[in-house]
């Protein structure tokens, strides 16, 4: 569901922009005031570097001809909470964005909007966590997984029709567009719950102190969870090897329903501005590896995901300890 630029006006993409890095110092803000347990911090880098590894793994759609990936919000907000999981997400996609040229710049912050903030912060409180409540009932994991992921995707789809229309940059017909985009996200979304339940099944069975339905019933401290985050990088780094030959090369979700209007799965062109230019000329400069067009792009993008959270949620952490301190 990564827009291109070409999908987008500077308008739009402005306002976008401005949600979503408002609602990231939000979360920046709630984690440095709020968060009471370190533990949070690191895991935040190696739950960054699974979602990106697992994100390079497209799942085909049958009869189709499309294919999903997961986009990771709802694992996150169990294991990391919501604003912690958005600040994560959005590590993930910047540098998708800006080293492997996936997602418009421009675009940028409608992706972040309509993949992180509405997994996040809309889909995971609102429909995981009341359906999973404070239990460990392995059924209703896996109808919140199920329904939040598709509630995150579908209302994702229709964000990503919208900003599209409200752009006006393209001739793509707005109602069979909808239409498109919500019914292949609904089987994507579909796939995606079943691996959040297959994921959390495991972290429920064998360390349930990770998730944070579990902190907040009073189940105490995360406790050491080494084990857990080297099985975590472990699948990541694998992931991130085998992605070149598991991963179905069918068009995602977002290119099919292009493909299906254009006859193409990307559009060219766009809105001509200073600000497009520009921007597009600082996405080709910092893009090395495009496309993922190296067999290292996995294992790459896992650890600069690891190095960029595990930064940012260190200073986080630290100006957390010097406030209350002071």
């Amino acid at each position: 569901m990564h827009m291109a630029d070409a999908l987008v006006s500077p308008a739009v993409a402005g306002v976008a922009a401005v949600v979503s890095v408002s609602l990231l110092v939000v979360a920046a803000k709630k984690i440095r005031k709020e968060s009471s347990d370190s533990s949070v911090v690191p895991l935040m880098g190696v739950m960054g570097a699974f979602i990106f590894a697992a994100q390079m793994i497209n799942f085909t759609i049958p009869g189709t001809g499309s294919s999903g990936h997961i986009v990771g919000g709802i694992l996150l907000g169990a294991i990391l909470g919501p604003w912690a999981a958005l600040l994560t997400l959005a590590s993930v996609l910047v540098v998708q964005c800006l080293i492997f040229a996936d997602g418009g710049l421009m675009a940028l912050g409608c992706n972040i909007l309509n993949m992180g903030v509405v997994s996040t912060l809309i889909a995971y409180p609102l429909v995981f966590k009341p359906i999973m409540g404070h239990g460990t009932s392995t059924w209703r994991m896996i109808v919140a997984s199920i329904a939040a992921s598709v509630v995150g995707l579908e209302l994702g789809a229709v964000l990503v029709t919208l900003e599209t229309e409200l752009s006006g940059v393209t001739a793509l017909p707005t109602g069979d567009f909808l239409a498109l985009m919500t019914s292949i996200h609904l089987f994507i979304g579909i796939g995606e719950g079943l691996a959040t339940a297959a994921v959390l099944y495991f972290v429920l069975r064998y360390k349930p102190s990770l998730l944070e339905c579990r902190a907040e019933a009073g189940a105490g401290h995360r406790g050491h969870y080494g084990k857990a985050a080297i099985v975590f990088i472990s699948i990541a780094l694998l992931l991130g090897v085998a992605f070149t030959w598991i991963a179905s090369s069918n068009p995602d979700g977002l290119e099919w329903s292009i493909e299906n209007l254009t006859g193409s799965s990307e559009l060219t062109g766009g809105v001509g501005s200073k600000v497009a230019d520009t921007l597009a000329g600082v996405q080709s400069t910092t893009s090395l590896l495009p496309d993922y067009d190296s067999t290292w792009s996995g294992i790459i993008g896992c650890l600069v995901v690891v190095a960029i959270v595990w930064v940012v949620a260190s200073l986080l952490g630290r100006h957390q300890s010097v406030g209350s301190k002071a």
